[in-house]
């Protein structure tokens, strides 16, 4: 019922503009949950008319395509994924400078991102970095739950630990920028090192570490914390806990391709995205992070940011394309390198 609620809501916030345009198509990357993006595909089509062309790629992926088709685009919008690509892309000059007049309904982060982009990307929603855990299977193997990013290097979690690629993973990248500006950059990758004995596996999407978890195929995976509620909702065993020593969050993020093709059609779906209603789809469709619009209505099942200790990310360096290039050289360097 909520969810058809929301939907309605949608539709009827985009009536009024369904009978002034006329039918056209947009063609969308799409980088958050395939639930999410089909819902926003089904919902946009009906009501306005325009034919959404959705293609479901994560955020390393989508930049490679838009990096690939730099001489003839064929992407008009490029929706979610963690913030950092979205910055890349804005740097090799991928994606178009717009100023949304919804800007000032946005909360600081999301604005603060659209300032650093020269406002070639803007905030869409954000997500806390934590750890997922499987109570049933820590109770069974009598281990404790993990409360701090040095509980992660005990002995007795050898082998319970997942987290993702950072060459291929948003979050895990993430992780790494979190840890150079937690513990400064050398101390980091010591502490990467020894957390690479208790790594079963380094998987190559961010969300695979998690659902693993809660399959019951690893105890305790590094992740966005926001993905954790969905697969609770599905009956697995899963919760999820911020590290108290401090802990990063990505910027999900959208863009306009610059050379798009249907760019007229691409502003006004890129206008409504950034509404609450439109916003309000995310936890429609099992997904909690924060919305950046604030009058968005935030679902309980939201992380509560108040209640997390944030370091002060710097968003601008480490999602640019040398810092990102160099930090992961170091990792496969020194890190993925090692035996376990």
């Amino acid at each position: 019922m909520k969810k058809t609620r929301i939907i309605m809501a949608a539709l009827f916030a985009l009536t009024g503009a369904a009978q002034a345009q006329d039918a056209g198509q947009i063609n969308v990357i799409c980088s958050v949950q395939a639930e999410w993006c089909n819902l926003m595909q089904t919902v946009y089509s009906r009501t306005t008319g325009v034919k959404v062309n959705m293609s479901l790629k994560g955020s390393g992926e989508a930049l490679a395509q838009l990096i690939a088709e730099r001489a003839n685009p064929k992407t008009d919008v490029w929706f979610g994924g963690t913030g950092d690509p979205h910055l890349q892309a804005a740097e090799q000059d991928l994606t178009l400078e717009y100023k949304s007049a919804s800007l000032p309904q946005l909360h600081a982060w999301a604005q603060q991102q659209a300032t650093q982009s020269k406002f070639r990307t803007v905030g869409i929603y954000s997500g806390p970095l934590g750890f997922g855990y499987n109570p049933e299977l820590l109770a069974k193997k009598k281990l404790p739950v993990p409360k701090t990013w040095s509980d992660l290097l005990k002995p007795e979690y050898k082998g319970e630990i997942q987290v993702a690629n950072p060459a291929s993973s948003g979050t895990a990248y993430t992780m790494v920028a979190t840890l150079v500006q937690l513990m400064g950059e050398d101390k980091a990758f010591d502490y990467m090192k020894k957390l690479h004995r208790n790594i079963s596996q380094y998987t190559r999407s961010g969300t695979a570490p998690i659902k693993a978890v809660a399959r019951g195929e690893t105890s305790v995976s590094i992740s966005f914390v926001h993905d954790g509620p969905g697969e609770k909702m599905q009956g697995f065993p899963v919760e999820t806990i911020t590290p108290s020593d401090g802990t990063g969050a990505e910027i999900g993020s959208m863009s306009l391709i610059k050379g798009a093709r249907n760019l007229e059609a691409a502003k006004k779906f890129y206008e409504w995205a950034l509404t609450a209603s439109a916003q309000e789809m995310g936890a429609a469709a099992k997904q909690f992070q924060l919305p950046s619009n604030k009058s968005a209505k935030v679902d309980p099942r939201v992380p509560d940011f108040k209640k997390i200790k944030f370091i002060d990310y710097d968003y601008a360096k480490y999602g640019s394309s040398a810092e990102r290039r160099r930090l992961i050289g170091r990792w496969e360097k020194d890190v993925n390198s090692l035996p376990r």
